[in-house]
């Protein structure tokens, strides 16, 4: 049977497509080169867990962050002369730039051009090679080429802002924020940025076209123009956004303010759509005008604007979800971590790896109550302890000033001693006697003093209340921690054997993992209770003893208002 030439054509793109995202993501198996120590992994994960990629995407560029986390910029060349980007194939030289290499606060970003990411694959891998002294700086193909007409990253340190796919350079000076959202950023107070008429920016009805930007825009203007290159315009009103071709308008989406959002539009064979942060917001039916003009860039604007691309073809909603993650903080789209050249990984330890991998659903909620309960007893440890300490630090100071002035008087003002549960007792047993002097009694009573006496043992209990408020927290983290961590270890480990059952393949490999992973959750529960108990029993010693002098100064308290105010 013949094939259709249509067809024929689509088959033979597709297996492109394959064959370029297999050389990719192909699994390394050796060092690139033994003259580099050291290496970054990354991975762009497409899978549901990361970012679920609705089609397969073919020669893209993507942004890759390096930090001290994931990079060694202690063994990298200070000005980054051997930094090498490699496919996962660890064959493959992949074409790179440097938007911005700071060793000093250990902060890069390097722009790389991709064969192919593959939909729904955690393989897609690349790995960034460092650590060779002897390295020059090497001659690379262009990363931003066709159809890439225009590619602003807002990185230079001063002067106007230069094309990275062509030079194209600003009529003026932009004035630069210098921690954008990947490295530079422009900062525009209204007044707009022109870049004079290109033969690659200009627009036909038979063309197509893909614009996608950064903003983080001020407090909502009535209107500014963000983008415009003739009678195609990207507008903001208020705190929505929209696109305009001719007299046609897209539909209007949120653009809030203060934050990161990307904004993208596509436009291709009498199609526009809209985007806002990776997914559509609105549609219309229309051509591409027939128009060279300037491109002008924030005219009203107010805000910050980075990572500019147009691109003279009209990229799919796969593309634009891509670009919106991978050049965001999406942290589920790409997970990247340092490498040794003798295989040591600097990412996350191998054992707790496979610990938290084979963590239940169960086991996972367990910890996570588990941590809460952490939180919640360090909370009343850190607050109870300054609390205690205070306290006895004021009842020092008190008892000391109290045995100096044995009339006192000297102590009617708190001054530094209202934190004293000593000094609360005091005040309100001189309050009672002055109650006394004022109906005339001279002389107490032994029936007034023991009214005295019960009221600041009143005052006793409701100190002592305070002191213990929130300690029952501390005895549930205590008693609960370690029954809350077996719960999640023993229906972590039914779960092991039940999937084991189900499979039918008995063996360590297959037992191991989970059963180490539940007994994790055991581990967490002692961690939550042997630092509470710790933490209960200091603070109820020194409770246990601020109560013990309370006792004693009410009955010294007693005993000296009887001496100086009872009948003789």
């Amino acid at each position: 049977m013949n094939v259709p030439d249509e067809t024929s054509t689509m088959i033979r793109k597709l297996l492109l497509v394959l064959a370029l995202a297999a050389g990719f993501s192909a699994p390394a198996h050796a060092w690139w080169n033994d003259d580099w120590t050291t290496r970054t992994r990354v991975v762009i994960d497409t899978t549901d867990k990361g970012l679920a990629l609705p089609s397969a995407q073919t020669d893209v560029v993507v942004p890759l962050r390096l930090h001290s986390g994931n990079f060694d910029f202690g063994v990298a060349q200070a000005d980054g002369n051997d930094l090498r980007v490699v496919a996962g194939d660890d064959k493959t030289p992949l074409p790179f730039e440097v938007e911005r290499f700071d060793p000093i606060n250990e902060l890069a970003v390097l722009w790389v051009r991709l064969p192919a990411v593959a939909q729904g694959s955690d393989a897609n891998v690349v790995h960034v090679y460092a650590g060779n002294d002897k390295a020059v700086a090497e001659g690379r193909a262009p990363v931003f080429a066709a159809p890439h007409a225009l590619v602003l990253h807002f990185g230079e340190a001063e002067g106007p802002a230069v094309d990275a796919a062509g030079g194209l350079a600003s009529a003026a000076p932009v004035v630069r924020e210098a921690n954008g959202l990947l490295g530079g950023a422009a900062k525009l107070s209204g007044t707009a940025l022109e870049w004079p008429v290109s033969p690659k920016l200009a627009l036909a009805p038979s063309g197509a076209l893909t614009i996608a930007m950064w903003l983080r825009p001020e407090a909502p203007a009535e209107s500014s123009t963000l983008l415009s290159l003739g009678p195609l315009k990207l507008m903001r009103v208020l705190d929505q956004v929209e696109a305009r071709i001719d007299s046609e308008k897209i539909a209007a989406a949120a653009l809030p303010g203060s934050t990161w959002s990307h904004v993208a539009l596509t436009v291709v064979g009498g199609k526009a759509v809209l985007y806002i942060n990776g997914k559509p917001a609105g549609q219309a039916d229309v051509l591409l005008p027939n128009a060279s003009a300037p491109l002008l860039l924030g005219a009203g604007y107010k805000g910050l604007i980075d990572e500019l691309q147009v691109l003279a073809s009209a990229r799919d909603e796969g593309w634009v979800k891509l670009a919106a993650a991978v050049q965001g903080m999406d942290a589920s789209a790409v997970k990247s971590q340092k490498e040794s050249q003798g295989g040591e990984s600097g990412g996350e330890p191998g054992y707790m790896g496979i610990l938290l991998k084979n963590l239940t659903t169960d086991a996972w909620v367990v910890i996570v109550i588990l941590m809460v309960m952490f939180v919640i007893a360090v909370w009343v440890m850190v607050t109870k302890a300054q609390m205690v300490i205070r306290i006895g630090d004021a009842n020092d100071r008190f008892l000391e000033r109290f045995r100096e002035d044995l009339s006192g008087a000297g102590l009617k003002d708190a001054g530094d001693l209202s934190r004293s549960t000593l000094y609360q007792l005091h005040r309100m047993g001189e309050a009672e006697i002055d109650k006394r002097r004022a109906r005339g009694v001279t002389r107490l009573s032994g029936a007034s003093l023991d009214a005295i006496k019960a009221t600041l043992d009143a005052v006793q209990v409701r100190e002592n209340h305070k002191l213990n408020a929130r300690m029952v927290l501390l005895t549930i983290a205590i008693a609960g921690g370690p029954f809350l961590g077996l719960l999640g270890t023993v229906v972590g480990v039914m779960i092991t054997f039940a999937a084991i059952a189900a499979a039918g393949d008995v063996n360590v490999n297959a037992i191991a993992p989970g059963i180490a992973a539940a007994l994790l959750a055991t581990v967490a529960g002692l961690g939550v209770a042997i630092p509470a108990l710790f933490g209960y029993n200091y603070l109820a010693s020194r409770i246990k003893n601020i109560s013990a002098d309370m006792q004693i100064f009410v009955d010294e308290f007693v005993t000296r208002a009887a001496e100086l105010h009872g009948q003789q």
